[in-house]
């Protein structure tokens, strides 16, 4: 019976999809953080700022759904943002064992300081791509992430979690 499988080589992870996606990761991570050294914050805790900023009283299982981020993890990101006196937490009037996030004003500053440094290295991770390129990876990625949502070990519910907050009066 002939082997019809492909030879085990480093050319053969190089190009894997996985591989590179991870690679990209690698490179996004270090770019935001050369670019937003001076703000002490990592992707995902500026990403759970603004979600804190947009949805004031949020609490941390729905602010997970909204950033597609492991719960058990976000309780360490939600404790360094409380350390750093960036989001304070606050008891639901309807549940006290329930916490609520919310900025403070040191949050609020942050957030508006560090805009232009991620912006910044938004636009160095596409840079090396012309703007065709650009526009068109955006779109595939979009495209990918959304049709493969179900498949993550934290898909996105952003829009479950938005709609039940705003049926808590929040």
């Amino acid at each position: 019976m002939p082997n019809n499988s492909k030879p085990i080589t480093m050319d053969a992870v190089y190009t894997a999809p996985g591989y590179l996606f991870r690679r990209m990761q690698q490179i996004a991570v270090a770019l935001f953080v050369e670019e937003c050294r001076a703000f002490d914050l990592t992707p995902v805790q500026y990403a759970a700022l603004i979600a804190i900023h947009t949805h004031p009283g949020i609490d941390a299982t729905r602010l997970s759904a909204v950033i597609a981020f492991d719960r058990s993890t976000l309780g360490n990101v939600i404790e360094r943002l409380e350390a750093k006196k960036l989001i304070e937490r606050k008891p639901s009037p309807g549940d006290k064992r329930v916490k609520l996030l919310y900025l403070t004003k040191a949050g609020a500053a942050i957030l508006r300081d560090i805009a232009p440094s991620v912006d910044r290295a938004q636009v160095r991770m596409l840079q090396p791509l012309k703007a065709g390129d650009r526009k068109a990876l955006m779109a595939l990625l979009s495209q990918l992430v959304d049709l493969n949502n179900e498949a993550s070990r934290v898909p996105l519910r952003a829009e479950d979690a938005l709609e039940h907050l705003g049926k808590s009066g929040l």
